[in-house]
Formats: structure tokens, C-alpha cells, sequence
């Protein structure tokens, strides 16, 4: 094991069990290791000042807003890198509901941006990258189907659309099979989400393994004796 945690990222359309396995990958740190994750989101909001640009441009996209949008998620991300993840990184695992592949869908889907050029724009403002990136694949009607399926006010009409959701999952898909032209994903790595969570949780759990992002499980002895 390295001398920091890891820095996971988990990607995905709406729908596909980003939450789910996040929290199953929380759980199994505090299970097997006794130790708590840190789980932070895309937007943070920790550059204060930015807050206002970041709420108007998610929710009210339009191209007067674009570029400080643009601006205030840089912001928000380098506040979240030097504040939350780097400091807690030698301490404990930190794993991330979104992060940069989704801003470059969200340009490219409401604003025509190049995901490079979004990239660009971004990488600028970041000093470090996931170790891993998680993505969870779902065709768009399946994602669309659990999404609505969720209890709760998390549909948004401009948003959870078919037309939208397949241009935000192409986006996805020409990101991630151009890996060395986005090399602050970090390590990508695609997961079938049609499978039952449990079998995503352990297909994710096995890439940190192979990875060596995990530490190896000490090996107990009919003596009680522990060996790593």
C-alpha cells in the first residue's frame, strides 16, 4: 500500500448506482480496514465567492453565464483538492460522486463545447488526479427507467430527458476511449451496471485490488496469530 488513499472517482448517467456504490465502497473500508472514508461530490461549493455562478449556471445554462460558470466550477474543484481531498488523503480513502467527466458532458451537452476545450480549461486549475475513475455504463432508456424510479425530487426536466441523457452518455464514451488525451481521469475504468449492485460492488472492489489500492487483508492463523 502506498503511503496516501486513494483519490475514487465514480462516474455514471443518472440511474446507474453511483450512490449505491459509493456507499458500498465506504462500507467495506470501515468492515475490512476501520477506516472511514471521506465522500465528497462534484460541487463542494468551498470557493464561497463562486457559489451564486455555480448555482446559476447548472440550473439556468445559457451562453451569458457560460464562462463564469466555467470559472466557478475550477474554482470549486481546486478549493475541493487543496482543502478536502489532498489533506485527508494520508489519513483515509476519499471517493468522489462525480468529478470531471461530467463537467465535460454538462459543456458539451448544454453549451456545444469540445470536451477538450472544456478539459483544458479545467486542467488548468487542477494539481492532482483520481487514481481511479469508475464508470458505470447502463444504456440510457435502462438509466432513465431507475431514475425515475427514485423516490424523491431528483428529475429535472431540462436534464433527465432521452435526448439529453444519450448525448451526455456519447460524450462519456468518446471521453473515455481517448484516455491519453484526458489524463486527469485518471485510471479509467468502465463497469457494466446491468448487473445486480452486488456484482458491480465486487467487480469495483477487485479493480482497487488488482490496482494494489487497497491494502492486502491480514491472514489469520488457527492460533489467532495475524500474518500480512
Amino acid at each position: 500500500m502506498n503511503h496516501r488513499y486513494p483519490f475514487i472517482v465514480i462516474e455514471g448517467l443518472d440511474g446507474t448506482g453511483k450512490t449505491t456504490l459509493r456507499k458500498g465502497l465506504f462500507r467495506l473500508w470501515e468492515g475490512l480496514y476501520g477506516v472511514t472514508p471521506l465522500c465528497v461530490l462534484t460541487t463542494n461549493f468551498l470557493a464561497a465567492e463562486q457559489a451564486a455562478a455555480i448555482v446559476t449556471g447548472k440550473y439556468q445554462p445559457n451562453a451569458g453565464n457560460r464562462d463564469a460558470y466555467l470559472s466557478a466550477i475550477a474554482a470549486d474543484k481546486r478549493a475541493t483538492l487543496d482543502r478536502l481531498v489532498l489533506p485527508q488523503r494520508p489519513a483515509r480513502p476519499v471517493i468522489a460522486d462525480r468529478w470531471l467527466l461530467s463537467e465535460l458532458a454538462f459543456f458539451a451537452v448544454k453549451h456545444g463545447m469540445r470536451a477538450s476545450e472544456t478539459y483544458e480549461t479545467l486542467a488548468a486549475h487542477l494539481t492532482a488526479a483520481p487514481d481511479l475513475t469508475l464508470v458505470l455504463d447502463l444504456e440510457t432508456d435502462a438509466s432513465m427507467s431507475r431514475a425515475q424510479a427514485r423516490q424523491g425530487d431528483a428529475v429535472r426536466a431540462d436534464w433527465d430527458v432521452h435526448d439529453v441523457q444519450s448525448r451526455v452518455r456519447e460524450t462519456y464514451e468518446a471521453v473515455v476511449t481517448k484516455p491519453d488525451e484526458f489524463p486527469l481521469l485518471g485510471d479509467v475504468v468502465r463497469l457494466d451496471a446491468r448487473r445486480p449492485r452486488s456484482e458491480v460492488l465486487l467487480a469495483a472492489w477487485d479493480v482497487l485490488r488488482e490496482r494494489q489500492l487497497v491494502p492486502p487483508i491480514a491472514a489469520r492463523t488457527e492460533g489467532g496469530e495475524t500474518h500480512g
